[in-house]
């Protein structure tokens, strides 16, 4: 696996995007809801 591949399965992951998120002050409940959906439509297209 490439190293930019690698790179990016790390900045995309749903995990990642969720601390980044907090980090920025977005609320607990609001970061979850986002990441799930993140998680269930969009993050599925990156890690094929």
């Amino acid at each position: 696996m490439s190293a930019f591949k690698c790179l990016m399965q790390h900045y995309l992951n749903p995990l990642h995007v969720y601390c980044r998120l907090r980090d920025m002050g977005v609320s607990t409940s609001l970061t979850r809801h986002m990441c799930s959906v993140y998680e269930r439509y969009v993050y599925r297209i990156f890690s094929a």
